[in-house]
């Protein structure tokens, strides 16, 4: 439901959750928003801005009465299409599946050294060198202003919209103590910082970024590999290192050289009023342009103008 808030405090789309309840029981959910914008006209969207969404329900008959239901609701608010960001296969509602993402997670735990030698070793390299750079790690509460700047940054030079600053803070707001922001430090200014969420057995680190300046330091494997470590020692069992695009991506490059267990996200679509699969991702040969032309834009401007922008890509 923090999601849920934050999704509404910010960006206004409206949430049309579905239920299955059976007496006093829920037996399956559904999270949705209606999104509405010039670029994707309308659509229900299983979550926006999230990595994963789509159905959670006890049995196959609820899930197929989900199904039923989402497909009445789209056909009758009269959308384009429905997107569902399922996490896994037993989610899947029988719709088109969109092969573009996968995510990579790792089992983790207390023993820092077991990790390490985990790691493949070009990459395992760079964390020791990271180790012996001398940078340090400082948990953020409520002051995202080191991390937006790196993050606003980052985004700029990948041709990407950033978010707002307030929806790094509604975050923070909403979540509690199941969000934080780590910030790596050289002499005391943040050089790499991450935004990562906490639930159950699981870490997840949502949001990084790092100064190239620092490249050298290898500061992005210090990060992460220090983020595993803290949630190996505090009780966390997998380390989630989310979703990147399959081809054609840094990220992707980046996390494939962690040694981590690859997976395919089967997320689907159905469509009601468009005829084609949508594909808003950055890889889409069509943004190419304007991906050239915000890289060379001044940082202030695409600070103003990329929380607008990115409304149109949900």
């Amino acid at each position: 439901m923090a999601w849920k808030k934050t999704i509404e405090e910010v960006f206004g789309y409206r949430p049309m959750y579905l239920m299955a309840v059976e007496g006093e029981q829920v037996r399956g959910v559904l999270p949705l928003f209606l999104v509405k914008n010039l670029l994707v006209r309308s659509a229900l969207i299983s979550s926006p801005f999230a990595v994963y969404g789509g159905v959670l329900a006890d049995s196959d008959e609820v899930r197929d009465l989900i199904r039923e239901h989402v497909t009445a609701l789209a056909e009758s608010i009269g959308v384009q299409y429905v997107e569902l960001r399922n996490s896994h296969p037993d989610q899947c509602l029988g719709f088109s599946r969109i092969s573009r993402y996968v995510t990579f997670t790792q089992e983790i735990g207390p023993n820092e050294e077991a990790m390490l030698e985990a790691i493949p070793r070009k990459t395992r390299r760079m964390v020791r060198i990271s180790l012996k750079s001398g940078l340090t790690t400082r948990q953020q509460g409520s002051d995202i202003s080191a991390f937006y700047d790196l993050y606003s940054r980052s985004l700029r030079r990948l041709g990407t919209p950033s978010f707002p600053s307030r929806h790094f803070a509604s975050l923070i707001a909403n979540f509690g103590d199941m969000v934080d922001i780590r910030e790596v430090t050289l002499q005391g200014k943040a050089v790499a910082a991450v935004m990562s969420f906490y639930f159950r057995e699981r870490a997840l680190p949502y949001y990084g970024a790092s100064d190239p300046a620092y490249n050298s330091l290898a500061p992005s494997n210090f990060m992460y590999f220090d983020q595993m470590r803290w949630a190996g020692r505090n009780g966390y069992r997998i380390f989630d290192f989310g979703r990147s695009k399959k081809v054609q991506s840094g990220s992707y490059d980046f996390k494939s050289h962690w040694g981590m267990l690859e997976t395919e996200l089967p997320y689907e679509m159905l469509l009601v009023k468009r005829k084609t699969l949508p594909n808003f991702s950055p890889n889409n040969p069509k943004f190419q342009a304007a991906i050239k032309v915000w890289q060379r834009l001044p940082l202030s401007v695409t600070r103003m103008l990329g929380p607008r922008l990115v409304r149109l890509f949900p």
